[in-house]
């Protein structure tokens, strides 16, 4: 069976999308087929496309991207997941590995439960990380989520780590990528 991942992170705009692509890139350089999803996003977003285009996906973007709103949708037209899990089957099939990015306009647990998703926690390195990191993982233990680790992002170019801070986050470390720098080949391996 695929190994099959969710990225989430900490807060928006922490480089999901950025590390998404990096390890799906590199697992592809590896020789693995690599499938990509963005279930939810919006109109004006480029995400998936990126996904998709940094594994040389071929896959309709309907299948990589099935719902694309204007803004957060109403209730009544929320995401089905039932769908969403039929258009991931279709990508797992044909993949080893299956990264799929999540978005603030769906519950990410949600959809880690529903497809059965080990999730790769990105963590901001901005003030405040490791209380938002704990807040996910407490989240991710109630819902009975499996975490594989955390990547620490340097969202911007001076970064807030603390040697203290990261010891407070108590599930496996796999490594930082730093601001404008590539993905190191250790965090990729941890996964493989």
């Amino acid at each position: 069976m695929a190994r099959r991942f969710l990225i989430t992170g900490t807060s928006p705009r922490v480089g999901k999308t950025t590390i998404g692509c990096a390890l799906g890139f590199a697992m592809r350089a590896r020789g693995l087929r690599v499938g990509v999803m963005k279930p939810v996003d919006t109109l004006d977003s480029q995400d998936a496309q990126a996904l998709a285009l940094a594994v040389g996906s071929t896959m309709p973007m309907d299948l990589i991207c099935p719902y694309r709103y204007a803004a957060t949708p109403a209730s009544a037209d929320a995401p089905d997941l039932t769908h969403i899990s039929k258009c991931f089957n279709k990508i797992a099939a044909q993949s080893d590995v299956v990264i799929v990015e999540g978005s603030d306009l769906i519950d990410f647990a949600d959809i880690a439960a529903t497809l059965d998703l080990e999730l790769i926690l990105i963590v901001g390195n901005r003030p405040g990380y490791a209380d938002a990191a704990m807040l996910m993982i407490q989240r991710c233990e109630t819902r009975g989520l499996k975490i594989t680790g955390y990547i620490l992002c340097d969202c911007d170019p001076t970064p807030a780590v603390n040697a203290a801070s990261l010891q407070q986050i108590k599930v496996p470390y796999l490594g930082r990528m730093r601001h404008r720098e590539p993905l190191a080949r250790t965090i990729v391996e941890k996964l493989i």
